[in-house]
Parts: C-alpha cells; structure tokens; sequence
C-alpha cells in the first residue's frame, strides 16, 4: 500500500512537470515570436528613418537652391534700382514725365518696338506744380459736338486764382481734321487760357492702340469702342499724373456747376483725412471723379490689366474690392469702410448734357439726378 502511494506521488509530479514544461515551451514559443515582430518593425522604422533622412536631404537642397536664385534675383534687382536711380538722377523733366508711360510696355506688348512713348503735344506751356489737372478726352461725334460748351462751362467758372492754380487737358483721341478743328478752337475761343499755359491740347498717336482697336470695327463694335475709351483715358491719366496734386476726370459733354471749383476745392480742403480713394462729384460713370495723382499709376495698371473685361467705369468698383477689402473681411464691415474712402459728394458739380453719344448712332438721355 505504501509503495502504491509512492508512485502515485512521483506520478503525479512527473505530470505537473510535464504541464510545467509545456508552459515553458509555449511561452518561449511566445515570446520569440514577438521578438521577431519587434525585430521586423525595428527594421522597417529603420527604412522608414532613412528614407526621411533622404527626402529631407532633397528638400535642403531644394530649398538651398530656391535661396540662392532669390539671392541671385535680389541682387538684380537692387542693381537695377541702382541703375534706374542713376538714369533718374540724369534724366531732364520733360524725360521723367515721358518715363510713366514705359510701363504701358508690360500691358501692351505691341509698344515694345516703340522707342518713345508719348503723347503728341499740339499746345502747351508745359505748366505744372498746381493743385489741380482737369482731364477731358473728346473725339469726334460727326455733325454733333459739345466741346466748345463744356469748356466754356468749366474755363468761364473759375476765378483768375484757381485758374493759375489749375491746368485743363484736352486729350483728342482722333487725329486729322477733328484735330485740327479743336486746336484752332481753343486758339482762337480760349486764347487768354491757352497763352497762360492753363489749357492744353493733345493727340493720341494710332500706334498707342493695338491693331484690332483701328479702324471702322472699333466704331461699329461696342466693346472694341469700350476697350479703346479706357485706353484713352489711361494716356491722359499718365500725361496729367506730374502737373498736380489732384486730377479730375470730365468728358467732352458736361456742364459745370456755378462756383464748382470753389467748391470743390473747399470741399477737399474740409476732409480731416487724406486716406480717400477718390472722390465723386458727380454719380454718372467716369464724369466728376477726382484723385490723388500720385494714385493714378496704379488705378492706370489696374486698368490696363483689365479694360478688355469691363468699361472703365465699371473697374473703378473692382479696384475698390481689390485695394481695400481684406481677405475674409466681412462684406458689410468692406462696405461701410468704402463710405469712407470712396467719398461722395452732394450735390452733384457736374451734368451730363451730351445726347449723341461718341458711340456712333447711340444716343443717351443720361442725367445726373443729384445735380
């Protein structure tokens, strides 16, 4: 009996044992096989590094060589701006005023040929330092004109200071004989303000114009006449920028209101701020709007950038939106701030009075309801 329990005991061992050993085996079995997954993903984020390591060597170099071109860029443009202080320093007046208009070059391919770019001047004094430059384009209407009654309208109210304090430009955008018919007009009209220097008559050149805005189609196309309208008032912008502090843009069929320069400039003397974008003195497209000369260069390029999309006009509000509006500005908190700077003045100084329109056979019943 005692040695039946012997065995049964030693069995009994010999089975934990077993059990035991099974264990050990199976966690063994186990763990090396989690030390080979270690192994693989040790291995794999190894790859992973180097290939990181590689890209970002690619992309330093990417970015040394980025910044080495805009070293290289930087240095050539200061050496330009050294260069083009230089020829400033060097060029005489009437060159510097020439100057604005090689910019027309980047917008108008067609005038890279050009060596000088610049109105014809049919007569000036070449007056300049005043307050003021009135800007009127005119061409021809045919049987209808009313450029003799807007510049007598304008000319005739002002005082004998504001008109030393002032130049009216006349931009005739047709060559030939309506040329020669405004300048004799003026002569012999308004020869007191020609002789003084404060009225003046230039002429558009046809090689100012792209080819496609020549000729009968731009007078049966409206929108090669728009295209051409905004081309014109750009050149006279550019002619006008160096005269004066401000430029007031008019057309050739407008009558000015009584005391109008008085109280214009009254008006702008008033403004606490000089932040204004411009300044409406009138509602109707282009007539009454008056800028900051040292502003035209840019709303000219923005023009140009543009005039075959839109009337000019009609840009004067997407310039606005572009200049003043913030990226992700609330609209409502643009629009109030453009109550500010687009100031509008009340009532009207200027009327439109043309009917036949420079459009040939449109006619327009515009009116200035606030005049």
């Amino acid at each position: 009996m005692k040695a039946k329990n012997v065995n049964l005991l030693f069995a009994f061992v010999a089975i934990l044992l077993f059990c035991f050993s099974y264990f050990c085996i199976s966690k063994m079995n186990q763990t090396s096989n989690q030390l080979t997954n270690c192994r693989n993903h040790i291995s794999e984020f190894k790859k992973n590094m180097l290939r990181l390591k590689n890209e970002s060597e690619n992309h330093r170099q990417n970015l040394v060589q980025v910044l080495n071109q805009m070293k290289y860029k930087i240095a050539q443009i200061a050496n330009a701006s050294d260069f083009l202080e230089r020829k400033v320093s060097r060029l005489g007046e009437s060159e510097i005023r020439a100057n604005g208009f090689e910019g027309l070059k980047f917008f108008l391919p067609h005038l890279r040929a050009v060596e000088r770019i610049y109105p014809d001047v049919a007569t000036s004094r070449g007056k300049a330092g005043v307050s003021f430059a009135l800007g009127i384009t005119t061409i021809d209407r045919g049987n209808y004109t009313y450029l003799k009654q807007t510049l007598t309208s304008v000319l005739s109210r002002m005082t004998p200071e504001e008109e030393k304090d002032s130049v009216v430009i006349i931009s005739v955008a047709d060559t030939g004989d309506y040329l020669n018919y405004v300048v004799d007009m003026v002569k012999t009209k308004f020869k007191r303000q020609v002789q003084s220097g404060s009225l003046e008559v230039i002429s558009i050149p046809t090689f100012f114009y792209p080819s496609g805005l020549l000729g009968k189609k731009t007078m049966k196309d409206s929108e090669s006449w728009q295209m051409k309208q905004a081309l014109d008032f750009c050149v006279l912008m550019l002619y006008a920028r160096p005269k004066a502090t401000y430029y007031l843009q008019l057309e050739d069929d407008i009558i000015a209101r009584k005391m109008y320069f008085t109280k214009m400039k009254d008006f702008v003397n008033s403004l606490t701020s000089e932040n204004w974008f411009y300044i409406e003195f009138s509602v109707l497209g282009f007539i009454g709007k008056l800028f900051h000369s040292k502003d035209l260069l840019d709303f000219v390029h923005f023009f140009l950038m543009f005039y075959k999309v839109k009337p000019i006009d009609m840009l004067l509000d997407d310039i606005f939106l572009v200049k003043m509006c913030h990226w992700g500005e609330p609209q409502r908190s643009c629009m109030q701030r453009r109550k500010e700077v687009r100031v509008q003045y009340r009532p009207s100084l200027f009327q439109h009075v043309g009917i036949h329109s420079s459009f040939p056979g449109r006619k327009q019943h515009l009116k200035d309801i606030f005049y």
